[in-house]
């Protein structure tokens, strides 16, 4: 197993291709660094990569192969959360917004626990590293509203048309999946095909994520990236996406 290689903040990244395989101890581990800053995160996200690191390591840079995607094609209304939406749209305190608080979901998301987990990875440098990339333009939030507060978000990444969703929370049954909804319907309103979900878990399963190989992810994303930027901050949920979507599976 080649030794990871340390990379100081004015050298390029390794090609995702040299990550560690599956018969090593940290399968798609790929270098080592401490620059967690708009360029870097940017050339990261370009090229398939992205940060994952507990509190006291460095930055570790990751491009799992395969990588767990869900095309929005493939994205499963289940029937409880089609009625849940169904029967929230009619209520005027519930909201679906983007933009509105990232620093709230972003922050709400490091502070959330999970079931088998000590502690976050969104350790406090990348709570910042992603406000300054949401002060950039490329990190986004889509958060589910009830009465003013905010019950639900996810934050993710929009380079062009790529997408790369990062994590989510909800105090509310179904919420983290009414913001996922949201942002399903918003990529299909814009011809967007997939969102990147990084790491292969039972939740995202459920939802219709499934792994592709890197490469095919890794030309998906160059491709996308040349696309036109959607104005996020003006989206909402589009039930009419959704249903055609369901209606489509």
């Amino acid at each position: 197993m080649p030794a990871l290689p340390w990379i100081d903040s004015d050298e390029a990244l390794p090609p995702a291709h040299q990550a560690w395989g599956a018969d090593s101890p940290a399968p798609g581990l790929l270098a080592a660094g401490q620059d967690l800053s708009v360029p870097r995160l940017l050339e990261a996200y370009r090229q398939g990569i992205f940060p994952w690191f507990s509190p006291g390591q460095p930055v570790l840079w990751w491009s799992p192969d395969p990588r767990m995607v869900l095309q929005v094609s493939g994205f499963r209304l289940h029937r409880s959360l089609r009625q849940s939406i169904k029967r929230h749209m009619r209520e005027p305190h519930f909201e679906w917004t983007f933009d509105r608080d990232f620093s709230q979901v972003i922050q709400r998301c490091s502070s959330s626990a999970r079931a088998g987990q000590n502690g976050t990875w969104i350790v406090p440098e990348m709570v910042t590293a992603y406000e300054n990339l949401h002060q950039a333009g490329h990190a986004h939030s889509a958060e589910v509203w009830r009465d003013g507060e905010l019950i639900a978000g996810l934050y993710f990444v929009a380079l062009g048309q790529a997408v790369f969703g990062e994590s989510m929370f909800t105090t509310a049954p179904d919420a983290s999946k009414m913001a996922l909804a949201s942002l399903v319907s918003v990529c299909r309103k814009f011809g967007i095909a997939s969102i990147d979900c990084q790491q292969n878990t039972r939740h995202l399963a459920s939802l219709g994520a499934r792994e592709i190989p890197r490469t095919g992810f890794i030309a998906g994303v160059q491709l996308a990236c040349q696309k036109p930027v959607i104005p996020w901050a003006q989206q909402t949920l589009y039930w009419d996406e959704l249903t055609a979507l369901d209606s489509a599976s």
